[in-house]
C-alpha cells in the first residue's frame, strides 16, 4: 500500500459507503465510490440517528448540515397500542447532549443521503463513478479488483463492499444469502405534518406496543413530515424490498383495532409501501485479505433497535481509523476493524430479533421487566463512543 495516498474502492453509494468514503477522504485515502444507479439518491423513509451515532456525523464536520434538515424529539416513549397509555420514556433532547454529548437525530433518508453526498463531492480525494455495476471481485489478483457488468476490472488497494441487503461483494466472499423470513411485513407512510390535527404528534419518538405487531411514528425535516412504520406479523411472503407499493385499506385493515390516534395517520397516507422483514445469522467473518465488509452487507438489521444506519455510521469511522492506524499492512488493519466491530454488531443483530417478541406481546406479564431491560439496552447503545478505541493492527 502506498504511504502517500492510498487507494480504497467503496461498492456502493448508500449511506454506510459515503459515510466511509468520507471518513477516509478525511484520513487522507484516495477513495473512488462504484453505485450502479445512474444518479444519486435514496426512498422517502426515515432514519433514527442516535447519539453513538451522531458522534461520528459530528467528528466528520457535519453538525450544521444536519441541524438544518433534522428534528430533535424532546424523548422516546413506549405506549399501548389500544390505550395509548405511555408505558416507558426514555429521555433525548437535551438529555442526550448531556448525558451522551451528543443529539438524537430524526432525519428523512434523502436528506441525510444529500448531506452526505455533498460533503463527499467536496472532498478532493473523492469520486462517485455512477451507472457503474460491480458484478464481482477477484480475490486472486495481485491486487483486490472489482468486475463490473461493462466489462472493466479494476484494482485497488482496499475493496470495501458496502453494497447492502443482496450485496455481491458478501456473495463473493461468503456464496449464497440465508435469509429468513420473520413472520413480519412492515407498512411504511410519510405524511406532512400540516395534514394532521395541531398537536396530533407529540414531539417524540413514538412506538406502540401490541399483540401481533407494532407501530412507530416520529417526525422528520424539521417537524415538516410525520413518518409512520407499522410491523404486523402475518403468513407468508416473498419480497424483500421497501420500496414495493402498498395500499392504504390494506394498512387500515392490518391495524384496524389499534388506538384513533394511529387510525388517524394511516388516513392521511396518501402513499403506502411495504416489505417483508428478513433476517440473517452473523457472518463468521467480513474480511478476506484485503477485501471487506460494511453495515447491511456485513450485519443486516432488523428495524427493531433502529440503529442499522447507527451501526454503518460506527463501521465506517472504524474501517477508516484502522486502515490509518495499519497503513503499512491493509490486511492487517481489515482484521483490526472486524475484530473492533463482530461482536457489537452481532450482539445488535441479537438483540434487534428479540425485541420481536418484546414489542409483540404487550399483554405478557413481565413487561416491566422487559421495558427496564429496554431502557438498559439504549443506554449502553448510546453511550458507545466509537472514536475512544485502540485501532492499531494487533502484533502478530
Amino acid at each position: 500500500m502506498s504511504k502517500s495516498l492510498p487507494e480504497v474502492i467503496i461498492v456502493g453509494a448508500g449511506l454506510g459507503g459515503l459515510a466511509a468514503c468520507l471518513a477516509l477522504a478525511r484520513a487522507g485515502f484516495s477513495v473512488t465510490v462504484l453505485e450502479q444507479a445512474r444518479a444519486l439518491g435514496e426512498v422517502g423513509a426515515g432514519v433514527q440517528i442516535s447519539a453513538n451515532g451522531a458522534r461520528v456525523l459530528h467528528h466528520l464536520g457535519l453538525a450544521e448540515a444536519l441541524a438544518g434538515v433534522a428534528f430533535t424529539p424532546e424523548r422516546g416513549e413506549v405506549r399501548h397500542w389500544r390505550s395509548g397509555e405511555v408505558l416507558s420514556t426514555r429521555p433525548l433532547g437535551q438529555a442526550s447532549l448531556e448525558r451522551f454529548g451528543f443529539p438524537y437525530y430524526h432525519l428523512h433518508r434523502a436528506d441525510f443521503h444529500d448531506v452526505l453526498a455533498a460533503a463527499v463531492a467536496a472532498a478532493e480525494t473523492a469520486t462517485v463513478r455512477l451507472d457503474c455495476a460491480v458484478t464481482g471481485v477477484d480475490l486472486e489478483a495481485a491486487r483486490p479488483t472489482v468486475l463490473t457488468a461493462a466489462g472493466e476490472r479494476i484494482s485497488s488497494d482496499v475493496v470495501v463492499g458496502a453494497d447492502g441487503i443482496h450485496s455481491v461483494i458478501r456473495q463473493a466472499l461468503h456464496g449464497d444469502d440465508a435469509a429468513r423470513f420473520t413472520g413480519c411485513v412492515a407498512w411504511r407512510a410519510t405524511i406532512p405534518a400540516s395534514s394532521l390535527p395541531a398537536g396530533h404528534v407529540r414531539p417524540v419518538a413514538s412506538n406502540w406496543i401490541g399483540q401481533g405487531g407494532h407501530f412507530v411514528h416520529y417526525y422528520l425535516r424539521r417537524g415538516e413530515l410525520v413518518n409512520c412504520v407499522g410491523i404486523m406479523e402475518q403468513a407468508g411472503w416473498h419480497q424483500e424490498s421497501w420500496s414495493a407499493v402498498g395500499e392504504r385499506d390494506e394498512f387500515a385493515d392490518a391495524f384496524a383495532g389499534w388506538h384513533e390516534d394511529l387510525q388517524v395517520l394511516i388516513r392521511q397516507a396518501e402513499h403506502c409501501f411495504r416489505w417483508g422483514l428478513f433476517d440473517r445469522d452473523p457472518l463468521s467473518h467480513w474480511s478476506s485479505g484485503a477485501v471487506t465488509l460494511l453495515g447491511d452487507a456485513c450485519h443486516p438489521m432488523l428495524p427493531f433497535m433502529a440503529q442499522g444506519a447507527v451501526m454503518a455510521l460506527e463501521d465506517a469511522y472504524t474501517l477508516a481509523a484502522c486502515l490509518d492506524a495499519g497503513r503499512a499492512d491493509p490486511v492487517a488493519a481489515l482484521k483490526r476493524y472486524e475484530i473492533l466491530r463482530h461482536e457489537r454488531t452481532a450482539t445488535v443483530q441479537g438483540m434487534s430479533r428479540e425485541n420481536i417478541s418484546f414489542f409483540h406481546d404487550v399483554e405478557r406479564g413481565d413487561i416491566a421487566a422487559r421495558l427496564d431491560r429496554h431502557r438498559e439496552a439504549h443506554l449502553w447503545l448510546y453511550g458507545f463512543d466509537v472514536t475512544a478505541q485502540e485501532f492499531a493492527p494487533e502484533d502478530e
